[in-house]
């Protein structure tokens, strides 16, 4: 079995697979990699199963040595690539021989990059997924240098000419399609009016649980009594009592007390709030 052995593991760097939902009532979130395109192609590169645990990182990248000949690929956040010091292709199958080091540099544009190894990590499955979930605990904990990751056996080759470039960049401008509801009464129609205009940006205080934002002009609510907790989906738009709207991403809690506005669908529009940085323009506009 071949292992790769982490070296340098960047600032945020958690294995992910498509997540484990179905298990909301028992207060586990989906969790799973918030870029799913850029995660599934990493896996398609490779002719991977399209399950196979990859590995997240965040910003910086990520420092790995193969203990054993392996492929592997990077996609996700564009960012520089070396096997030993040397240049390789991302978004592109690379050999990395016996004892080589591969380290994937900093984001260039975006915030997250896929790491996918060929025969996918075989960490322990929890709940029938190997995805970090930083909100529950379950799942690998966070990669600290020094650890050991197993790699599974690997498939048949891929296909050759698997699509390298069909992705489309980290946004300039995040562009989220909302349908309002479930509670959108609980906003005056001044407000719900004036959301379609207001310009928001990305707060740093953003993370695998939600998006938050700032700067916009605050929701402002109709019905001032506290609401009992109710269930959360994936994309549920939450407001807060600062007015600013939070995006609900992979880790977010499975209950919330906080009004939801509105729902994003899964997709396209997620992926992209996952590699909206910092300061990155959020506009909502009224899903079709």
């Amino acid at each position: 079995m071949s292992t790769l052995l982490v070296v340098r593991p960047g600032t945020l760097t958690t294995v992910q697979d498509p997540g484990r939902p179905g298990h909301a009532h028992l207060g586990v979130p989906r969790s799973g990699a918030l870029d799913t395109a850029a995660y599934a192609l990493a896996n398609r590169l490779l002719g991977n199963p399209p399950d196979a645990a990859a590995l997240e990182t965040t910003l910086d990248g990520v420092g790995l040595r193969a203990l054993a000949a392996t492929v592997v690929a990077v996609t996700g956040a564009p960012c520089p690539v070396r096997v030993s010091g040397r240049p390789a292709a991302w978004g592109a199958p690379v050999w990395l021989p016996a004892g080589a080091e591969l380290e994937v540099g900093r984001a260039e544009s975006g915030l997250r990059s896929y790491v996918a190894v060929r025969g996918g990590l075989s960490v322990p499955p929890v709940l029938g997924s190997r995805a970090t979930d930083l909100l529950s605990g379950l799942g690998p904990p966070v990669l600290s240098a020094g650890t050991l990751l197993p790699v599974g056996p690997p498939g048949p080759d891929p296909a050759r000419g698997a699509d390298a470039c069909g992705l489309p960049g980290p946004p300039a401008e995040l562009l989220l399609p909302l349908r309002l509801g479930p509670r959108a009464d609980w906003f005056t129609r001044a407000s719900l009016d004036g959301l379609w205009r207001a310009s928001f940006r990305v707060s740093a205080m953003s993370n695998r649980i939600g998006l938050r934002t700032e700067a916009g002009a605050p929701l402002v609510r109709s019905r001032r009594e506290e609401l009992p907790s109710e269930g959360m989906v994936l994309g549920a738009v939450q407001v807060p009592p600062d007015g600013l709207p939070v995006v609900f991403l992979a880790d977010h809690p499975v209950t919330g007390g906080y009004p939801v506005v509105g729902v994003v669908p899964p997709g396209p529009a997620l992926d992209a709030a996952a590699q909206a940085r910092p300061g990155t323009p959020v506009r909502f506009l009224r899903a079709r």
